[in-house]
């Protein structure tokens, strides 16, 4: 009778030995491939909420009103404050929204944040000066309810804004554009809005995207009735 011959131990071990190391392999390129996959799902998701904040920028500043109690737009060096009709809502409120660079511990890792603030829905005067205040305090002093309504963009080194007036770009907060009226006066407040607003994000590294980032906005003509700006 013939005589069948099995696997000695040292053939046993050998694959054994070549069965872990391949696991290991096939291991660490799935993990690998899960890290890269993980990465690719944060870096979409920072474009996206980069993209949608340019987007609210955008419609913050298309959606400007005059009203004759707070000015359609500020600029203090600090924080942007615009007045703008909601026509999301069938009433069509007015509210306060803000725009600046705030530190916030849990986001970007702590190294500055490009955040928006908004007001509650207003319908009357004593309100909306109140919210325009409010505001100005939110980006120096932020309170719970503050922190509540405002909402942490994209990881921000810096950011900066040009007004376009008389053909050509300045800084809002030089001279020579204080004297073309940045403060609006009494008889006309939208005289205070710049035909283009500029701004000048410079995007933190270790995102999606980083380094210096430029986006233009023009004002539409006969924006800034009170009834708000037509489509």
């Amino acid at each position: 009778m013939q005589r069948i011959r099995g696997f000695t131990l040292i053939e046993l071990l050998v694959a054994i030995a070549v069965m872990s190391v391949l696991a290991l392999v096939g291991w660490r390129g799935l993990d690998v491939l899960l890290r890269t996959r993980a990465q690719v799902q944060e870096q979409t998701v920072q474009v996206s909420r980069l993209q949608t904040g340019l987007a609210q920028w955008n419609a913050d500043l298309q959606a400007m009103v005059d009203t004759e109690g707070t000015p359609p737009m500020d600029f203090d060096g600090l924080v942007l404050r615009i007045t703008r009709v909601d026509r999301s809502l069938p009433e069509q409120p007015l509210r306060v929204v803000a725009w600046s660079r705030r530190v916030i511990a849990d986001q970007h890792q702590g190294r500055g944040s490009w955040v928006r603030w908004q007001s509650p829905p207003l319908s009357e005067r004593e309100t909306l000066s109140q919210a325009w205040a409010q505001a100005q305090r939110w980006a120096r002093n932020p309170s719970q309810d503050d922190i509540a309504r405002e909402v942490a963009i994209y990881g921000i080194e810096g950011w900066q804004l040009r007004y376009f007036r008389n053909n050509s770009w300045s800084n809002p907060l030089s001279a020579d554009d204080q004297k073309t009226g940045q403060t609006p006066p009494a008889s006309g407040q939208a005289a205070g809005v710049p035909d283009g607003v500029r701004l000048l994000l410079q995007l933190s590294r270790e995102q999606a995207v980083s380094g210096p980032l430029v986006l233009d906005w023009s004002r539409p003509y006969d924006s800034l009735s009170p009834e708000g700006p037509r489509p």
